[in-house]
């Protein structure tokens, strides 16, 4: 971002200083462009003019802007051109917060176009400068909504695992949502969760802390044998033969508990390339 200002004096570095002053900075810090030299008076007592001068100074915008002005560029092309980036500085990072009539769409398929552009964002944000600047997007307070909903699930699935023994897989999450459910179970007695999969396919597993517990064996044989032909009942010809490897048997205990790295991002951590 481009700042300047200009000014006159009787001589050019007299004009300098005067611009310099009206930005706020040395003259050390600033460029300077003539614009008009001082002219002198004819005899002393007619005519004449000061020097102009106009000094700038080149300022570097900050990661938030860089990605705030990314966005609303990419927002236009998507048809918002209305669409507004109110930018909240956080510790070593901002949220990006968007605004604007019909902008929910951008939201996605539980928030999948929203968390791409945030990665996008995030790339703009970590170019600026070589330290990490985590950048987090929001429409309509839906990470909030999405967090609500999320704790829910996991102390309910949580509540689940405890009462009947058995695990259960949820959906491929991101990281900053796995950890969302991980902290929501930690808060049901009896219930743990661990992390499986690679890449996309990530996800939670809950289960009851001391590993699965065997379950009772279901019997499917109705009533006895009622004779030969009888209506109902089972004779030697119809009657299968028992195989054991159809017996039911306790599901293989899954590797636990893993839980994510809590100071991993959405996306991971950016590096500047």
């Amino acid at each position: 971002m481009l700042r300047e200002a200009i000014a006159k004096g009787e001589t050019v570095e007299i004009a300098f200083a005067n611009a310099c002053r009206e930005l706020g900075v040395d003259t050390l810090e600033a460029e300077f462009e003539i614009l008009e030299m001082p002219q002198k008076k004819t005899f002393g007592l007619f005519g004449g003019s000061p020097a102009k001068v106009r000094a700038y100074v080149q300022e570097k915008d900050s990661p938030a802007q860089e990605a705030a002005d990314y966005l609303k560029n990419v927002l236009r092309e998507m048809g918002l051109p209305q669409a507004t980036v109110e930018i909240h500085e956080e510790e070593a990072g901002a949220a990006l917060i968007l605004s604007g009539e019909d902008i929910g769409f951008i939201i996605g398929h539980r928030g999948e176009t929203l968390d791409a552009l945030q990665y996008l964002a995030s790339l703009v944000a970590n170019h600026v400068d070589g330290s990490y600047f985590r950048i987090t997007l929001d429409v309509g307070n839906y990470r909030e909504k999405r967090k609500e909903t999320l704790e829910a699930l996991g102390k309910k699935m949580a509540a689940r695992a405890v009462k009947t023994g058995r695990n259960s897989s949820l959906e491929p999450m991101n990281p900053y949502e796995r950890r969302i459910i991980h902290t929501a179970v930690q808060t049901v007695e009896g219930a743990k969760s661990w992390s499986e999969g690679v890449d996309q396919g990530r996800h939670v597993v809950i289960g009851p802390e001391g590993g699965e517990r065997p379950q009772p064996r279901r019997n499917d044989r109705r009533g006895g044998n009622r004779g030969r032909g009888g209506h109902g009942g089972f004779n030697d010809r119809n009657r299968r033969p028992r195989n054991d490897r159809n017996r039911m048997s306790p599901a293989p205990r899954a590797e636990g508990p893993k839980a994510d790295d809590p100071n991993t991002p959405i996306y991971g951590r950016i590096e500047k390339k």
